[in-house]
């Protein structure tokens, strides 16, 4: 059976999540599901990340196993024929049967998206948190430096979190301005692993520091303490989006 690599985008906020689940609609069964209209057989997708509720991806990666070969180019339009607006196959290539989205990855970037204006904006509420206080680029940016680097992110997760090991490497965490839209503010993080709710909370405690509420001094004895209860709160999902899936060589200590 040969396996092949999709790349898939999708607006999250309609889903449950990316896993299949029972108490409403999926990404994985959405796409499961149209697969199998065109192979006319059952498939399973396996992702590289289980994003939740809202979250949205330009850049989800996904293996699955057909049961014979089928031309990329054929694949991605009899898919894409099957999918609401809210789901696209960007990409799909033939890869070795070691193939694995999920274990093969090496790392991830996701990007935290915030409109930063007095007033919200109706082009801005599916895929951005609106901050409508001032925030301070510098002071962010501060904290998210001390973030970088090899920590244990034990208060930076979700309570029912269930990884033995909490210790990750955050290969950067960038706060960046766009110049022709400066109301709107991204906080990128890139990691070769992550805890879950780990990039939310790791925003909210980056826009919790802009506020004026954190310094860089607490912010580093969370790492040391593991004391959820300081760090800023949960970011909403729905400003959340998974950009890339690295896969090759781990790098990092």
């Amino acid at each position: 059976m040969p396996t092949y690599r999709l790349t898939v985008r999708y607006d999250g906020t309609e889903f449950c999540g990316w896993q299949r689940q029972a108490n409403g609609p999926s990404v994985q069964a959405t796409l499961e599901d149209a697969l199998s209209k065109v192979v006319r057989e059952p498939v399973i997708c396996r992702g590289a990340g289980r994003t939740d509720s809202g979250v949205h991806a330009v850049g989800q990666v996904v293996s699955i196993r057909l049961p014979r070969e089928m031309p990329e180019k054929a694949l991605v339009y009899g898919v894409n024929n099957h999918l609401p607006e809210s789901v696209a196959v960007m990409e799909a290539s033939l890869v070795d049967d070691e193939f694995d989205a999920r274990h093969s990855s090496s790392g991830k970037l996701y990007r935290y998206q915030i409109w930063n204006g007095k007033i919200r904006s109706p082009l801005h509420t599916r895929d951005h948190w609106h901050v409508g206080f001032p925030l301070d680029i510098d002071a962010m940016r501060r904290v998210a430096q001390v973030l970088v680097g090899r920590h244990d992110f034990r208060a930076f997760r979700a309570a029912d979190c269930e990884r033995q090991t909490t210790v990750r490497w955050m290969k950067r965490i960038d706060v960046l301005t766009i110049p022709s839209d400066p109301s709107v503010i991204h906080i990128e993080v890139e990691g070769t692993a992550f805890l879950k709710n780990m990039v939310r909370i790791l925003s909210g405690t980056i826009v919790s520091a802009g506020r004026g509420k954190l310094t860089p001094e607490v912010v580093a004895s969370l790492l040391i303490s593991g004391d959820r209860s300081r760090a800023g709160q949960t970011a909403p999902a729905h400003g959340l989006l998974l950009v890339r899936v690295d896969y090759g060589r781990r790098e990092g200590p």
